[in-house]
């Protein structure tokens, strides 16, 4: 974890924005919002339109009334049970391959992309195109009346019009569906997708400024400083810095935090630490219990990572698709190789991204908050450490491994950045020498290596001590 590196995680974030954020990631990934205001929609309308279209039917013009329904009231139920029963039918359908794409995209891709699926419209919209037209046909059927000696048949002609519209495109969105579900399951598309999000985190995190504070350097924490514990356990899925900064000028405190976005943290263990700006010692300030409150109250947690300030949990995203695809029982590299070209490129926006503040201080210039984040080393850890690991045996994905390097050392921007790059580099090399590799693979490593020294280097390089073994001139 480090503090005042090039990193992504929450730096810039304001309250609106940061609410904002979640509350959409919250909503977005739940199945019910869409359908259910589908299905209220759907129900008054099943309730007013016939109204309107008992007061409009004799107005109506003749070339109107050839395209609306002309059966009777017999016609007018069967048909609208016909539909009411079909399309629960379908959603019976559509909820069973969801059901079935999300055990595929688990059980052959990882856990962590089931919320993309969740979060699919085109899923949410089926559903609520389904749903809406089930309730709207069980609500009309009850305005259906039989006739008498004193009262006419009633048949909402539009209404029932309607009815079929919208089963036709029901059909229709079911025919979309399935082929949306098939381009759905595929790996490539899952990798996409995670790449498309975290490119959306990103992007927010960079171009949201500040609401409050501006840039200052951070300081030690004193041994007498106060820890505030966390409320409840789960991993932290947002930080409302403006209001830790407001938290810190009413109570003239500085405030440190202790987790990044991302992070998992137990309830009773430190969440942030603060101390008093004057002298006087943590006693100066009375309202401990009020500031433990207010600093809680600015971190959101869940029991899952989200997107919405965590740039982290697309990148282990990728990479637990590229580890399950290394593994044994499925040994695919291709898909490694594939997962990797995405971390590459996610690493190397991220590379560029400008330095955010170590810390924040007041309008004043007072020292108030001391920011925690997952910086450029973490995040390039995370990207190849397992990888290499699980992979580096592998001469299609030890070399990917070293294209990423190249690729991400172009992209840096400050010495730090290329030292981790170089430090990578180095401990790539000493897993791929374990490899068992020939000598025209150690070789060919070896001019990837050169290719990540050179990147690395404004100049050419001097010439590098030999990592790997010389490889011998040919008989």
């Amino acid at each position: 974890m480090t503090k005042g590196s090039s990193g992504a995680g929450g730096g810039r974030h304001g309250p609106l924005s940061g609410r904002w954020a979640r509350i959409s990631e919250e909503i977005s990934a739940q199945l019910w919002p869409l359908p259910t205001t589908a299905i209220v929609i759907a129900v008054l309308l099943g309730i007013y339109l016939p109204v309107l279209d008992t007061t409009i039917d004799e107005d109506l013009p003749a070339t109107l009334r050839d395209f609306l329904f002309a059966g009777g009231v017999g016609s007018a139920r069967a048909l609208l049970s016909a539909i009411a029963g079909s399309l629960i039918t379908a959603t019976s359908l559509t909820f069973s391959l969801t059901v079935v794409a999300l055990q595929l995209a688990s059980s052959q891709a990882s856990p962590r992309l089931l919320r993309l699926f969740a979060k699919d419209r085109t899923v949410h919209a089926t559903l609520a195109v389904f749903l809406g037209t089930f309730a709207y046909a069980l609500t009309a059927l009850r305005t259906v009346q039989d006739g008498d000696e004193t009262t006419d048949a009633i048949v909402p002609r539009i209404t029932i019009t309607l009815a079929s519209l919208l089963t036709l495109a029901s059909v229709i969105m079911l025919t979309l569906f399935l082929a949306h579900l098939a381009t759905l399951l595929r790996v490539d598309t899952m990798l996409h997708n995670v790449h498309k999000e975290t490119d959306r985190t990103i992007a927010v995190m960079s171009e949201t400024p500040a609401d409050a504070g501006g840039r200052a350097e951070a300081v030690a924490r004193p041994a007498d400083s106060h820890t505030t514990r966390a409320a409840s356990s789960g991993f932290i899925t947002s930080v409302n810095r403006a209001k830790l900064l407001a938290v810190a000028v009413q109570h003239d405190i500085v405030i440190e935090e202790r987790n990044p976005v991302g992070s998992s943290v137990v309830s009773g263990l430190p969440l942030a630490s603060w101390w008093p700006c004057s002298a006087g010692g943590d006693d100066s300030v009375p309202a401990h219990d009020d500031i433990d409150k207010a600093v809680n109250a600015a971190y959101a947690t869940g029991y899952e990572r989200t997107a919405g300030q965590d740039v982290g949990y697309g990148l282990r995203q990728l990479v637990d698709v590229a580890n399950r695809s290394l593994s044994p029982a499925v040994n695919d590299p291709t898909t490694a190789v594939n997962a990797l070209r995405h971390v590459s490129a996610l690493l190397r926006t991220i590379a560029a991204l400008p330095d955010e503040p170590p810390a924040l201080q007041d309008a004043d210039g007072t020292l108030r908050l001391i920011t925690c984040r997952y910086g450029f080393a973490d995040l390039l850890e995370l990207g190849v450490q397992q990888p290499r690991r699980y992979g580096a045996s592998d001469p299609d994905v030890a070399g990917r491994l070293f294209e990423l390097l190249r690729e991400v050392a172009e992209a840096a921007h400050t010495a730090g950045q290329r030292d981790e790059v170089r430090a990578q580099c180095r401990r790539l090399t000493a897993s791929v020498l374990d490899g068992g590799y020939d000598e025209t693979e150690l070789a060919r490593f070896e001019r990837q290596r050169l290719q990540v020294e050179e990147a690395l280097s404004p100049t050419p390089p001097p010439p590098p001590l030999p990592l790997l073994p010389p490889v011998p001139p040919p008989l």
